[in-house]
């Protein structure tokens, strides 16, 4: 297999590595604990759109540099806030939290799937950001906290939402209302975390775990994520109707396409296969062989004569 590894530093902040399907960001700010100040917010969101446009891309892996996987807001940004005259504190934070908002939306909403390798604390918008992920691998040395209310805060980065998905809506109180810390063994008790590696081995955990996603077909993907991940609020009646329309997308697929002609070939041969024409449609025996669109299976409907093509 050719060698079609990428790398790529976008501004020192966060370093890109893509290597066939998977791609691999991390937050390179290792002597800040990997603390999101605006300027990396905005790398990782344009890293993050980039991928996104790329077809090749099916699995997107966020880790950190060092110690943490992020330790949360810049402390610099809280202080500057402090300096700010105080007619200007509620616009400026008002502004700021919808670009913090349009990031967190960036990375929930990615047509991949998204794991988060978190190897070390990943705290306040740290542990925000893992949470955006579809799936958390931590290593024996992750903690996560909401410490916003040790701040005097309130989750701003999406945990809110994610976190009683996760973990249900009393545990999420407590987590919220006390900014305790969570261990690596905890977060996978209570689900906070799908998977621990071993010392060590997280991204070798991550990418493993990532493999099982990555021959899928990247629209069906895609499209399975968009419905799922507003199931929680969304009734069964709209949920299907998304579903009807998604499914009808994924019949004109390429990938669809090509799914069904390597099992037609593989269940017949590549000599009978080509006999079933557009219409999928085969004589056999006493009745037809019909492929039915996006089945992996056959109907035999009774008449006919063998070998002639309906």
């Amino acid at each position: 297999m050719p060698d079609n590894t990428e790398t790529g530093n976008t501004e020192n902040a966060v370093l890109r590595e893509v290597t066939g399907p998977v791609a691999v960001l991390t937050l390179n700010r290792p002597k800040a604990r990997n603390a999101l100040d605006d300027a990396t917010r905005e790398t990782l969101r344009a890293e993050l759109e980039a991928l996104n446009a790329n077809p090749d891309v099916r699995v997107i892996i966020l880790t950190g540099a060092g110690s943490a996987f992020c330790a949360g807001g810049d402390i610099k940004g809280m202080q500057q806030r402090l300096e700010q005259p105080p007619g200007q504190v509620a616009i400026n934070g008002w502004r700021r939290q919808h670009r913090t908002g349009a990031f967190v939306t960036t990375l929930a909403n990615c047509e991949q799937i998204t794991i988060a390798a978190v190897n070390g604390p990943a705290m306040g918008l740290g542990m925000d950001i893992a949470l955006a992920c579809d799936f958390i691998v931590a290593a024996p040395e992750a903690k996560f906290a909401a410490s916003f209310v040790k701040r005097g805060l309130i989750p701003d980065g999406g945990s809110l939402y994610f976190l009683p998905r996760r973990i249900g809506l009393q545990l999420t109180k407590e987590l919220i209302f006390s900014g305790r810390t969570v261990g690596a063994e905890e977060a996978l008790h209570i689900g906070l975390a799908d998977r621990l590696a071993a010392p060590g081995e997280l991204l070798a955990t991550a990418r493993e775990f990532a493999a099982q996603f990555t021959e899928n077909s990247r629209p069906a993907l895609a499209l399975m994520k968009s419905i799922v991940n507003r199931s929680f609020e969304t009734s069964f009646e709209l949920i299907a109707a998304q579903g009807r329309g998604a499914q009808a997308i994924s019949y004109t697929t390429d990938e669809h396409r090509s799914s069904v002609e390597k099992f037609l070939n593989r269940l017949f041969g590549p000599y009978l296969y080509p006999l079933l024409g557009q219409r999928g449609i085969l004589r056999q025996g006493a009745g037809l062989l019909v492929a039915q669109p996006g089945e992996d299976w056959l109907q035999f409907v009774p008449g006919g004569h063998d070998g002639q093509v309906a």
